[in-house]
């Protein structure tokens, strides 16, 4: 079952921030979406997967975009 609220920790891969992303809960379970950096504004490839165990998404970026 999909979070209702989706929020995700990740480290931004140009400047090193830990920054919140918010995958969409009605997505499916493996998202790739493009976003800047809060911090640095740097664009980003996220990839987030839901862990069905802790039924929260586990975020991951790369400065490939």
């Amino acid at each position: 079952m999909l979070p209702s609220g989706a929020l995700a920790t990740m480290c931004c891969p140009h400047c090193g921030e830990v920054i919140d992303t918010f995958p969409d809960p009605g997505g499916g379970e493996r998202q790739e979406y493009i976003e800047d950096c809060s911090v640095c504004c740097r664009p980003m490839t996220v990839i987030a997967t839901l862990d069905e165990e802790a039924g929260d998404f586990v975020a991951e970026a790369s400065a490939e975009v």
